[in-house]
């Protein structure tokens, strides 16, 4: 793609490149950008073609309109839950959701969703997947599952009780409890929070400090962070001995340093 373009194929979202930055929009905001199936499997091309475009340094994922996403359009299922049906909603992670969540986590590139309203269930896991989270003054996080039955699924199970603890997680999910964007901030949930007319345009700023720094730097610390929240202090170390001696023989390294010494601004490449 070239430097701006837009991609046109998609109906139930926006995928646009403009200065290294792809944005990916969900764009079904009469229904607050609640999953369907063509919207699950055209956020997860996107994020594909996200992934493989040499432009692309950093990708934002945000909602058209008042939501960010309000998780499965239940009216999407209207027809299936008839009496005698038997939902393998497994198999519906497998194949809709989980490929999503597995694509922004282990993709080398930082994924920062700008979460404009609400994010409800497996909207809300979505948000949580990304690597790092602004929110609007009208932003809110509801884990919704049990209201129908269900568990927090999409990996909320996994990252909400690594931003807030055992006990507030157990709270959010066994009650539905809302969290609005100041708590959320508070909870460590959001990296920060602002007046909605300001949300693009500082999610913007913020992917474009990333664009701007070491671009296999940035990958290996995405790496490493992920993965550390997984491994022992030892694996640990040995993972940031090899990653420090693969940056470590980046031009970028030898840049950043020598602009140190002759004290003017790297131009990281």
């Amino acid at each position: 793609m070239p430097a701006t373009a837009t991609d046109t194929d998609y109906t139930t979202i926006e995928f646009e490149v403009a200065d290294r930055i792809g944005t990916i929009t969900l764009n079904r905001p009469d229904v607050f950008n609640a999953f369907d199936d063509t919207l699950s499997k055209e956020l997860l091309d996107a994020l594909k073609k996200a992934e493989r475009n040499r432009e692309v340094r950093v990708i934002i994922l945000t909602g058209a309109g008042k939501a960010f996403c309000s998780g499965q359009d239940l009216g999407d299922l209207k027809a299936k839950y008839v009496p005698g049906h038997v939902p393998h909603l497994g198999d519906d992670l497998k194949y809709r959701y989980n490929p999503i969540i597995k694509r922004i986590t282990s993709m080398e590139k930082p994924v920062i969703a700008a979460v404009n309203g609400v994010a409800a269930g497996a909207g809300c896991s979505l948000a949580l997947a990304c690597d790092m989270r602004l929110a609007s003054q009208y932003a809110s996080f509801i884990e919704v599952f049990i209201n129908v039955g269900l568990i927090p699924d999409s990996a909320s199970s996994w990252h909400l009780t690594r931003f807030v603890g055992l006990g507030k997680a157990m709270e959010m999910c066994m009650t539905s409890q809302k969290i609005g964007a100041e708590e959320a901030l508070q909870l460590g949930l959001v990296n920060t929070v602002c007046p909605a007319d300001e949300l693009a345009e500082k999610t913007r700023a913020l992917a474009s400090k990333i664009v701007a720094m070491p671009e296999r730097g940035i990958a290996l610390t995405k790496r490493l962070l992920r993965q550390g929240l997984e491994n022992s202090l030892a694996q640990q170390l040995e993972a940031e001995m090899y990653a420090q001696e693969t940056a470590g023989q980046t031009e970028d390294h030898f840049e950043g340093v020598t602009a140190f010494l002759e004290k003017r601004k790297p131009d990281f490449k």
